[in-house]
């Protein structure tokens, strides 16, 4: 909404602002001739309009836009959060994430990048049983990601409900009920533990973080660096170890839902394979994995298939059985694993074996990854396969 409306903006003084000098010096220009203005004259101040002044304004725009949409939503975080004028934010410790409610809950979700551009998500049902571990897989363009961005909160689906832990996605405490890694991870200038708590409002006791960063594997990295006090410079560090830090940010956290874009893109099998281990066995918590290797598909309780109009969820060797597409990205030699992965070595940190720090392990995509591939269709309804037994069919408890 905010940056949105300060996109319009720009985009309209600019046109203002940057064509407006041209277009009257295009339409008075047979009147200035006539009264003496030179030729050379008028060919040169289109120069400069177009040459110098043009140029100009659309850095100075682009500027402030860009601060104008930083200073906005700051004011309005700084409004929202004022006393009085909102609730407090809810406190979701280890011991609060029990709750009857689902984990996550979309209800007849739709959504698409525009008012005449056709729905990437229609109808979607899909319901997370609390402690569950989701992969989501389907052909590039078909909605993965906007399905994470909407139950992170980041995007407003057209129609339809979302339910986080029971709650709207949006609003006092939503902050604390979910927690979305992208593909690119966010690291700041400052400490490690200052990365490492940066969505922990309690200080972190030393065993608690270490522990985690044992978990996840980050544990080389820290080592590396001399402790979790230790300087970082964002520049300096990999692709992979940044992701190391994201993760470990996020199983800190008290977040009883994790999200995972593809935000191990970057990390060897058997590093992704730790991590996402870790966040199964969080106590309490819920992973939802946008997958990008199959092996992810494999460890998860269920499997979200997206495909077009219809979503097939259910166990992997269900889906082998059920799902056409499911097969195809199995027998994919680029998006799918070697089976033997879980018992290959895993291989030092980046840092320590390539100084220039160029991830060796090509991002696997799928099919169509080397383009741009948009759905035709949109995910609508989903299907359960079979009977899973537990009744944690779609769209049911």
């Amino acid at each position: 909404g905010t940056l949105a409306r300060w996109g319009v903006l720009r985009t309209a003084a600019l046109a203002i602002g940057g064509q407006l000098p041209l277009v009257l010096l295009l339409a008075t220009g047979p009147w200035l001739l006539a009264n003496g203005v030179t030729p050379g004259a008028l060919v040169g101040a289109l120069a400069y309009v177009t040459q110098a002044l043009l140029p100009a304004l659309h850095n100075l725009v682009h500027g402030l836009g860009a601060s104008g949409s930083r200073l906005a939503i700051v004011l309005r975080r700084l409004i929202w959060d004022a006393p009085g004028n909102s609730a407090p934010c809810e406190d979701v410790t280890p011991e609060r994430r029990t709750s009857p409610a689902p984990a996550l809950r979309l209800s007849a979700l739709t959504f698409a990048y525009g008012p005449h551009a056709e729905p990437v998500l229609k109808d979607l049902e899909l319901t997370v049983a609390r402690g569950e571990h989701l992969a989501v897989v389907g052909p590039s363009g078909i909605g993965k990601s906007t399905m994470a961005g909407i139950v992170a909160g980041l995007l407003e689906p057209d129609a339809g409900d979302v339910r986080v832990d029971g709650h709207a996605v949006r609003g006092p405490g939503a902050v604390g009920r979910r927690v979305l890694i992208p593909q690119e991870a966010y690291v700041f200038t400052g400490t490690l533990r200052d990365n490492l708590r940066y969505l922990r409002e309690d200080p972190v006791p030393d065993p608690e973080l270490l522990a985690a960063a044992e978990a996840i594997g980050l544990t080389p990295l820290v080592e590396r660096l001399g402790g979790p006090d230790a300087d970082l410079v964002p520049a300096e560090l990999s692709a992979g170890e940044r992701q190391l830090i994201a993760l470990t940010r996020a199983y800190l956290s008290y977040a009883p839902l994790v999200i995972l874009d593809e935000a191990t893109c970057h990390l060897d099998p058997v590093a992704e394979s730790r991590a996402e281990r870790a966040f199964a066995a969080r106590p309490g918590g819920t992973l939802v994995v946008i997958a990008h290797r199959i092996s992810s598909a494999r460890r998860a309780d269920r499997v979200l298939v997206m495909d077009g109009a219809h979503a097939l969820c259910g166990r992997h060797d269900e889906l082998m059985e059920r799902s056409p597409l499911y097969r195809d990205l199995n027998g994919a030699g680029e998006w799918g694993a070697a089976p033997d992965e879980e018992a290959a070595v895993s291989h030092p940190p980046l840092s320590l074996r390539d100084p220039y720090r160029v991830d060796p392990v090509p991002r696997p995509g799928l099919p169509g990854d080397r383009g741009h591939v948009v759905a035709h269709r949109s995910v609508g309804q989903m299907e359960a396969v079979g009977d899973l037994g537990d009744r944690r069919a779609p769209g049911g408890e």
